[in-house]
């Protein structure tokens, strides 16, 4: 598929900006500067596999797939549905997660330091009990992991399915190891460090994993009355049947959410693929490693 044409840095631009805007915020510009352009050490030099697989255009899959697993577990979803607002102010929460996503990746030490302070002083407000009775904290190690195994589990399976520049197994063990240093700023205990630990650390939260009535409310809102735009429609479902197919079938089973195999493979990822590269064509002029 052709990229390039006589207009084509006009429609790359508004395209770039577009997304960028929803997805960096109105202190988009300002975070951007901040995290890329203050001097001194990072968390992870430019080599590392945090900043490729971070900075790949198939986050946007990832991520959605994140939001669907980690809701299956109850506390978890119990946690997001009473205290994080994401229905009242879906991109907010959006933001947010992107900022501290790109200045734990890209930026300054102290600065990726302080977003995770940050974090954990919210994390440590967040409490409650469940519809059935059970008693949640957000700030629980054990929760935590669940959340972080989940959100590194679905973001690496996404850069192995759609990235730009897959990377080897050696790599994506230390895309494990790198995440790892982030989710014990968070409060995480031993996080899993390679992918052999992730598998087994997340086989070990099976027996906890349910969908809740709360859980599959979020997966409707996300995947079938998301908050978009009418022209983004049709990528953002595109994004979304993608991040289901990303599943493990067990997952989308719970949320009951469809899934045709002769369609997944013959239709719906490679539809995955060709949105995700005109994401990445989009953004290209704007991303800054």
């Amino acid at each position: 598929m052709r990229l390039t044409g006589p207009d084509d840095d006009g429609v790359r631009e508004r395209l770039g900006k577009g997304l960028f805007a929803r997805v960096a915020g109105p202190e988009g510009p300002r975070n951007r500067a901040l995290i890329h352009d203050t001097p001194g050490p990072r968390w992870f030099g430019p080599d590392r596999p945090i900043r490729t697989v971070h900075g790949d255009a198939s986050m946007f899959i990832g991520g959605i797939s994140a939001l669907l697993l980690q809701s299956l577990h109850p506390l978890a979803m119990a946690a997001v549905s009473a205290h994080s607002g994401f229905r009242g102010d879906p991109w907010g929460r959006l933001q947010r997660t992107s900022t501290f996503l790109a200045m734990t990746t890209y930026g300054p030490a102290d600065g990726a330091q302080q977003a995770c302070d940050k974090v954990r002083g919210i994390h440590a407000r967040v409490r409650g009990v469940t519809a059935e009775g059970e008693r949640y904290r957000a700030a629980d190690p054990h929760l935590l992991g669940w959340v972080h195994i989940a959100e590194v589990d679905s973001f690496l399976r996404a850069h192995q399915r759609y990235g730009a520049r897959p990377l080897t197994r050696y790599q994506y063990d230390e895309y494990v190891g790198d995440a790892a240093r982030v989710a014990a700023a968070l409060g995480v205990l031993d996080p899993p460090t390679n992918c052999a630990e992730l598998t087994a650390r997340f086989a070990s939260y099976r027996s906890e994993l349910r969908a809740t009535p709360e859980a599959r409310a979020a997966a409707r809102f996300l995947l079938f009355n998301p908050p978009v735009p009418l022209v983004a429609r049709l990528p953002y479902s595109v994004l979304a049947a993608n991040a289901v197919s990303l599943l493990p079938p067990w997952a989308a089973a719970e949320l009951r959410l469809p899934r045709v195999a002769l369609i997944d493979t013959v239709a719906v990822r490679p539809l995955g693929r060709g949105v995700t590269s005109l994401v990445r064509w989009a953004m290209a002029p704007m991303r800054r490693d």
